[in-house]
This record gives structure tokens, C-alpha cells and sequence, in this order.
């Protein structure tokens, strides 16, 4: 037998990651090496185990799928990335893709699109739902009919916007550091610039700010 695709599921609800791993065993090409309901074990985990696929939840507690992809991406590039969520937010998809997410599903897909998803991501092609598709090409629209505006998050780097959903999901600077690795003077820096391009004063304001505008998710 040709050697088997190593998986690790990140998946907030256990019933689901459950019905999930059950489906996944019945090819016999892949081999479960092991999951988690928790963000930043999801990083953990991946720098040990280094599988060649890992099927990302974007609602995890702790630290967002969109972070997670981030950092397992900017560490270990060469694992495929599948999204499987509930989340047809466009926001989400744009950056989880520009961030090297290799495909984008939505849970409700059937099992023959989910093996379908996984054969082309580990082919090396990107895959998204056809609902997906249809979302990307609607925010298309909106942007073309919207070209020459500026919106009050242009200033921000990739970095400072992700910080401003940490913030915004109630993660404090030890947190964020922490996950991030980064030093606590340099999110203290990255917040200090935040509140300075967006014009506000009080870390309370930048977490409403946040959430209001979709950019974290409440915790």
C-alpha cells in the first residue's frame, strides 16, 4: 500500500470531530494522527507531529482558526491546510486564504465532497465549496463597485489586524504574545499603533470596534 496521508483534526465540537474521524477511517490512505477542540493545541500539536494534512475548524476557543493557519503556515508551510466550518463569512475566507489555507469547505458538504476536497488539496490544488465560490465572487462585485474608497482598516498591517481579533476576542497581551511569539513590549507596540491609526483611546473601544466590525469572534 502507498504510504498514508498523516491527519490531525482541529474541530471545536466533539460530536462532529467525532462523525469526522469515523468518516476519514474508512480510507484506508489516511491515518489519523491525532485532534484537538482547542486552538493553540492545534499549533502544539502540528509542530510535533508535522502531518501532511490538518482539517482546521475556524471557531476554536483560545486562538481563532484564521491565527492558527497563520502561524502553522508561516512555521511549516508544507502541511495542507483544509478549512471545514460552519463560517461563510467573506472576510474569513479572504484571509484564510491569503494566508495559505489550501481549501475552504463548509459542513454541511457530503462525505463523497469532503474526500474530494481532501484528494485535490493533497494533489497540490486548491479546493473550495461551490457556495464558497459563490461568496468570493459576490465580494468580487462589491469591491469592484467600491474601487477608489478607503475603509478605516487600510492603514493596518496583516499583523496589526491580527492582533486587533485577539484583542477583540478577549485575549489578553500575555496571550496574544504567547501564542504569537512574540514579546510583550512588541504587542504592546503593535496596540499602541492600532489605537493611533483608528483614532481611539481606550482598549474597551478597540474590542467594540472589533466586533462590530466581524473582525473577532466573541469568545
Amino acid at each position: 500500500m502507498d504510504k498514508k496521508w498523516s491527519v490531525f483534526i482541529a474541530e471545536t465540537h466533539r460530536l462532529f470531530r467525532e462523525g469526522l474521524r469515523a468518516m476519514l477511517n474508512i480510507r484506508p490512505d489516511i491515518q489519523i494522527v491525532g485532534e484537538t477542540e482547542d486552538g493553540i493545541e492545534a499549533i502544539r500539536y502540528t509542530q510535533s507531529l508535522k502531518p501532511d494534512l490538518v482539517i482546521l475548524d475556524l471557531n476554536l476557543p483560545r486562538m481563532s482558526g484564521i491565527s492558527a493557519i497563520r502561524t502553522i503556515k508561516g512555521e511549516s508551510p508544507e502541511i495542507k491546510i483544509l478549512v471545514l466550518t460552519d463560517d461563510h463569512g467573506g472576510e474569513n475566507i479572504t484571509e484564510a486564504l491569503q494566508l495559505g489555507a489550501d481549501g475552504y469547505c463548509l459542513k454541511d458538504i457530503s462525505r463523497e465532497e469532503l474526500f474530494w476536497a481532501i484528494d485535490t488539496v493533497m494533489a497540490g490544488k486548491p479546493y473550495l465549496s461551490p457556495q464558497i465560490v459563490e461568496t468570493i465572487l459576490r465580494r468580487c462585485l462589491m469591491c469592484l463597485g467600491n474601487a477608489g474608497s478607503d475603509g478605516p482598516w487600510s492603514d493596518l498591517s496583516p499583523r496589526e489586524k491580527e492582533i486587533l481579533k485577539l484583542i477583540g476576542e478577549g485575549f489578553s497581551i500575555r496571550e496574544i504574545s504567547e501564542s504569537l511569539y512574540l514579546s510583550r513590549r512588541t504587542v504592546e507596540k503593535h496596540r499602541y499603533n492600532i489605537m493611533k491609526k483608528l483614532n481611539i483611546h481606550r482598549t474597551s473601544a478597540l474590542v467594540a470596534t472589533a466586533v462590530e466590525n466581524h473582525l473577532a469572534v466573541t469568545r
